[in-house]
């Protein structure tokens, strides 16, 4: 680079050619390049021909059709018989080639048009009643325009479940979004299909459910990003007696979380929820149907089960059809509108649940159906001369 400098600079003086190369030892057509040229000289390499070249135009068709097909697959179609590492490099250097392009637009969201949901799964194994620890969803519900969290631990992610949850968190907001959005969650639906009793939750609050397509995690991308703030924010440290402790901790975080200023938006949640809350819908004025519900006949054994577990009612109501409810604390077994069983749900599954009283009525119940009957013993026998002579009949006259 320096002889190139320097080569200029002569010739810029008035230098003729051939003395420039003799004092510097080059030839002169080195010169005459060095002057004709507008940038210095750099080292490039002379491409070599590869081994893999014969193969690319094939492996390119081949992927373009199938952007993931493994290299294995790929070496056995073209018929490659070299070197397996060199042949994986060559392949993913041209992969991104072929894979399809899927551009993504920044969403600008509007007041109270939309609140994403998701399931949270805690790194934490909680105690419940039969001792077992298990892993518990938490329903996380964020409003897209505030940013306002909403979150609460559930027994299942089945159905029943889940619109319990959205109920709750819904009817402590006090406002129903225009969309809730949703992955392809089981109990929720996945494409066209939507679970049984999730129409008519989403009618009667008058709102539209909005699935996600697949591999589509920006539509949502803001409850995403929560999930794994609580997980680096809400859970170091913190030790959890039951699914309401759990609960009560969130809901306490939860309020502070919701005052700190969000750098996307330059305000806290709770200050732009106001805003949010104006552009939503009021609440129905009839409750939407959810939770679990039954309606059985109740046997002998006077239990019922929902939700995994088995709950007593009642005895004397045995052989009629009784309405069994549940919501995420309490299980309910009516007759006819009438209580004939209470008992707070149960989070584990397999459970029996007995009240004691039900237990008294069925012994005593059993006792009197044991108890021995006693003979009928009719005192009113009458001779049948007498019916002879009531319808006016005589002896002969029957013979």
């Amino acid at each position: 680079m320096e002889d190139w400098a320097l080569i200029r600079r002569l010739d810029a003086d008035g230098v003729p050619k051939a003395r420039i190369a003799a004092r510097l030892g080059v030839s002169r057509t080195t010169v005459i390049k060095a002057v004709a040229s507008d940038a210095p000289p750099r080292y490039e390499r002379r491409p070599v021909e590869s081994s893999f070249a014969e193969f690319e135009p094939r492996v390119k068709v081949l992927l373009a059709v199938e952007p993931e097909l493994p290299a294995v697959v790929l070496a056995q179609r073209v018929g490659w018989s070299g070197s397996e590492s060199w042949f994986r490099a060559n392949v993913a250097r041209l992969r991104p080639q072929c894979r399809p392009v899927d551009p993504v637009d920044r969403i600008e969201w509007a007041p109270g048009d939309v609140i994403q949901c998701d399931l949270w799964f805690p790194p934490a194994r909680l105690l419940l009643e039969d001792g077992s620890k298990v892993l518990l969803p938490v329903l996380v519900m964020t409003l897209a325009y505030s940013r306002f969290m909403m979150a609460l631990m559930l027994p299942s992610r089945k159905t029943a479940d889940l619109l319990l949850g959205m109920w709750v968190l819904l009817r402590s907001l006090g406002r129903v979004p225009r969309r809730l959005v949703w992955d392809n969650e089981a109990g929720i639906g996945r494409g066209k299909r939507h679970a049984e009793g999730v129409d008519s939750f989403m009618g009667t609050l008058a709102c539209r459910l909005v699935l996600c397509r697949p591999n589509d995690p920006e539509s949502k991308g803001i409850v995403e990003r929560r999930n794994g703030w609580f997980e680096k924010s809400f859970m170091p440290g913190r030790e959890f007696a039951s699914p309401a402790d759990f609960n009560q901790q969130l809901t306490d975080w939860l309020a502070t979380a919701n005052t700190r200023v969000v750098r996307t938006t330059g305000a806290s949640p709770l200050e732009r929820l106001e805003v949010d809350l104006a552009g939503m819908l009021p609440l129905p004025p009839i409750p939407p149907v959810c939770g679990w519900s039954a309606r059985v006949r109740l046997g002998r054994d006077y239990y019922v089960r929902i939700g995994g577990n088995d709950y007593s009612v009642d005895p004397s109501v045995v052989g009629s059809m009784v309405d069994v409810s549940a919501d995420l604390w309490k299980v309910q077994v009516k007759l006819a509108g009438r209580l004939v069983g209470e008992h707070p749900r149960v989070w584990a599954t397999g459970r029996t649940v007995t009240d004691l009283d039900h237990v008294a009525t069925a012994r005593r119940l059993r006792e009197a159906f044991h108890q021995p009957r006693l003979a009928c013993v009719d005192d009113l026998a009458r001779d049948l001369h007498d019916y002879d002579k009531a319808f006016g009949l005589n002896e002969q006259e029957v013979m």
